[in-house]
């Protein structure tokens, strides 16, 4: 009897164990891949179900959440043998960064391929792909798949940003026919406003792997950099009129990739091919996707020792279907077969060629550490503002880049401030980069105060070198300079009580110091601000400072003292308490040179006018770093605002046309603040009331046209004369304007047009441009010569309101810290 148990138990668990397998995607979902798309949670469930089955082939690792509380996960899939001691593998790759991976034996070391799906929503085929991905490579079905995956350790990222492809497919599924409609202008290949492609807060994640300041890029990265794998391919989508990308990539070529990752991505280029050539399938290299920019998906793995690839299938809004400019219907089937082609041939040939990827990988960073890259040694960055320096190192700190503080060595070394070599002393709390590290190439691309461009026909930004973005004093040293000490010596200051206080002092010129701000105006306290500066028992006190006058709030608030107590510290501040108004220095605090701050009521527009990303960037800084909670109009309502419930109205980069009427003038009239950006200035232009004018450039007339010299060939090239793909200028400020604040003379700001104003009869001329401003990054010529003078941030009365113009976006992609403290100064200050 228990002989027949047994035997029934066996064929049992055989019989289970047959039906225990992955299942097919279309099996799983109920319909055939690329006949719908897919909503995130089915993706995720089908990831489960397929680790659930094949434990000794999958791991499943759920890294994170979105901001809508979306999974975000990796597949790691290999042989068994492998997933059997991977976390061994994993560490030996580690060591290879590091100096212990000297004498690693790398013999049964495989690659790490990780594959990155869907970082823009709307490019939505990727994540269809990473499905049939995962079901070829862990079903046990592929002999070949089998075979690689003894040499390779494929990691799937199924999709980077499930809140904006979950945007498009809902849009998408909720407006389909019974058939799809292939006609290019049916609804559902228009997507309404923001569109799939941006993230919750309608951020590019793919311009965020470096600076990581949205919740997704910080989780990804942190995963990432546990793991750094030896090849990273990111799948994307472009125009469907276009045919396939992919590597290699075209010039400019960061000059610190190194030639095997060059010969390498021919190398994939080629594999690629073949299987394209033999289907007949169209496709280009070595055009438009550049590897320069240090935040893709792309250049950020290659300046950490990956073989870094974009692949660029045709087809973003193009749905189940569409008819392209030749005719062609393009569908989502074929879509998916581009790039599951292109996943497949990057395994095998990463497979084929493991060991040499382990080895150059390891080889890539012993040469960091004995003869890192780049013309300097050091980089010695000034606590000029304590805040950004802090700020600072939590960037360096989440790309693992190495530093210190402090030091005996004085010495001279490039002053990105003068653009001249100088001396310079080192103090206790300076923060020092050496770049003989494990990640001195990213440590060099991003601190070199010149980035070398080899062609203008980049696809993003030239510059952006951090004590720039920072706006803190820095110098770039040919010599080894390394810190002392791996913390700041910070000495807070102790809190001064007294009986019965006069008044109560703050500090003012960083993000924390506003929410400190907004948490006093939100508990019914005055807060008045210093124009100018003071000296006050011994001690000076900058103009900026935030002041709250003890009697005064006594006659509308009962116990002043235990609010701004509390308040202090709960964002961990001193309380700086003085018994007289009575200054050694500067005006007395009955002075009018200590107005009261009005507290802010913020609207944001919003809409098709609108450009998502910059709305995304004034939405997130306001909610994330200074945890206000703004009003999102509609830019149509821009007409019909209530005083008493907006005071303050951004309207960011956009195209408004005709929207400003009388409604609008009306409440500036009646004491608002309206805070134009970038193209939204030019919908005030001869408006009544609004005095900005475009600067008028002088052209010298040519006694005889030249003659084209352009080569029909470069037809598509930009006219390199009229280049700014973005370049870092310096703005001259007005120090004693409430806007510089916390800033000083001078600002850096990111220049990525043409645009600039005449400096006003009237108003207030805050930031300018003169000559020799340009710090950084690609300048055409002509352009050049545009930008030699004129007004980039200026302010306007309006009736008992203002109009703040900012010719340049001071919250680019949320990473240009020295512009928060510009924009968080507009938003609070000089009423």
């Amino acid at each position: 009897m228990k002989k027949l148990l047994t035997f029934c138990v066996a064929i049992l668990a055989s019989v289970l164990s047959l039906n225990a397998q992955v299942k097919s995607p279309d099996e799983f979902l109920g319909y055939e891949l690329g006949t719908h798309f897919t909503p995130h949670h089915q993706v995720a469930n089908y990831f489960r179900q397929a680790a659930a089955f094949s434990p000794k082939n999958i791991k499943l690792i759920e890294y994170g959440k979105t901001n809508e509380g979306r999974p975000l996960m990796v597949a790691i899939i290999s042989s068994s043998e492998n997933i059997s001691r991977l976390e061994q593998i994993r560490l030996n790759n580690l060591k290879m960064t590091r100096v212990e991976g000297d004498n690693l034996d790398l013999s049964k070391q495989p690659a790490i391929v990780w594959l990155s799906y869907n970082v823009h929503g709307n490019e939505a085929n990727s994540t269809e792909t990473a499905m049939k991905m995962l079901y070829t490579l862990a079903s046990g079905n592929n002999r070949q798949a089998n075979d690689w995956l003894k040499n390779t350790v494929v990691v799937i990222d199924p999709c980077l940003n499930p809140d904006g492809r979950d945007r498009y497919v809902n849009y998408f599924n909720s407006v389909v026919g019974k058939q799809p409609n292939s006609d290019p202008t049916s609804r559902e290949h228009i997507e309404p406003w923001p569109g799939g492609r941006p993230n919750h807060y309608y951020f590019d994640l793919n311009r965020d792997w470096a600076w990581q300041t949205q919740i997704e890029s910080q989780q990804r990265l942190a995963l990432y950099n546990d793991w750094m794998p030896q090849v990273h391919v990111d799948f994307h989508e472009q125009g469907y009129n276009e045919p396939y990308y992919f590597a290699p990539a075209a010039e400019p070529v960061h000059q610190d990739i190194t030639p095997w990752q060059r010969s390498f991505q021919v190398v994939v280029g080629k594999n690629n091919a073949k299987y394209f050539d033999a289907e007949g399938w169209q496709y280009f290299t070595k055009e438009r996707f550049d590897l320069l920019y240090p935040s893709y998906g792309d250049t950020y793995p290659l300046y950490n020792g990956s073989i870094g690839m974009t692949y660029e299938q045709g087809g973003i809004r193009a749905g189940l279907s569409v008819v392209n400019n030749d005719g062609d219907t393009l569908t989502l089937k074929d879509r998916i077969a581009h790039h599951f082609t292109t996943g497949m041939s990057t395994v095998e040939v990463s497979a084929i060629n493991h060991s040499k990827l382990v080895t150059e990988f390891k080889k890539y960073f012993q040469h960091e550490m004995t003869n890192p890259p780049g013309a300097y040694k050091s980089f010695i960055i000034k606590p000029t503002n304590l805040s950004r320096q802090k700020k600072l190192a939590e960037l360096l700190t989440k790309n693992k880049i190495e530093f210190a503080y402090g030091g005996d060595k004085n010495g001279r070394g490039y002053d990105y401030d003068t653009q001249k070599e100088e001396s310079f002393t080192i103090g206790r709390n300076d923060l020092i980069v050496n770049v003989q590290q494990p990640r001195a190439v990213l440590t060099n691309v991003l601190f070199e105060p010149q980035t070398f461009v080899s062609d203008s026909n980049t696809y993003d930004i030239t510059a952006w070198a951090l004590p720039y973005v920072f706006g803190l004093k820095a110098y770039a040293s040919k010599e080894s300079v390394k810190g002392k000490f791996s913390s700041l010596d910070e000495v807070k200051p102790v809190s001064s009580e007294v009986d019965k206080p006069l008044a109560w002092l703050f500090e003012w010129g960083a993000s924390e110091d506003a929410q400190l701000l907004i948490d006093l105006q939100r508990a019914n306290l005055k807060v008045r601000q210093a124009s100018q500066p003071f000296t006050v028992t011994g001690k000076d006190y900058p103009s900026g400072t935030l002041i709250v006058l003890r009697v005064e709030n006594e006659r509308i608030n009962k116990n002043v003292k235990g609010k701004v107590t509390d308040i202090t510290q709960a964002h961990g501040k001193p309380l700086q308490a003085i018994s007289s108004g009575f200054v050694d220095k500067g005006k007395d605090f009955g002075s009018d040179v200590y107005p009261l701050l009005k507290q802010p009521k913020i609207a944001i527009a919003s809409g098709n006018e609108v450009s998502s990303l910059a709305f995304g960037e004034v939405w997130f800084y306001l909610e994330h770093d200074l945890k206000l909670t703004p009003t999102v109009i509609n830019a149509q309502n821009i007409n019909n605002l209530d005083i008493n419930a907006i005071n303050t109205l951004v309207l960011p980069d956009g195209n408004y046309g005709n929207l400003f009427g009388e409604g609008l003038s009306n409440w500036l009239n009646k004491g608002g603040r309206l805070i134009l950006m970038e193209d939204a200035i030019e919908a005030s232009f001869e408006k009544k009331g609004f005095d900005i004018k475009k600067k008028e450039v002088v052209v010298k007339k040519e006694a005889k046209p030249e003659p084209n010299k352009q080569a029909f060939k470069d037809k598509d090239k930009d006219n390199f004369e009229y280049a700014i793909p973005g370049a870092i200028y310096k703005v001259n400020l007005d120090a004693t304007h409430p806007f510089a604040y916390g800033l000083g003379k001078n600002y850096y700001t990111l220049k990525t047009d043409r645009k600039i104003y005449e400096p006003f009869t009237k108003g207030w001329n805050v930031g300018q441009l003169a000559e020799k401003s340009l710090m950084a990054g690609v300048v055409g010529k002509k352009v050049r010569e545009e930008l030699k003078s004129g007004l980039l941030i200026g302010v306007q009365d309006f009736g008992k309101g203002q109009v703040v113009y900012i010719a340049n976006d001071p919250l680019f992609r949320n990473f240009w810290e020295g512009g928060k403290t510009l924009f968080g100064n507009v938003v609070f200050c000089g009423y």
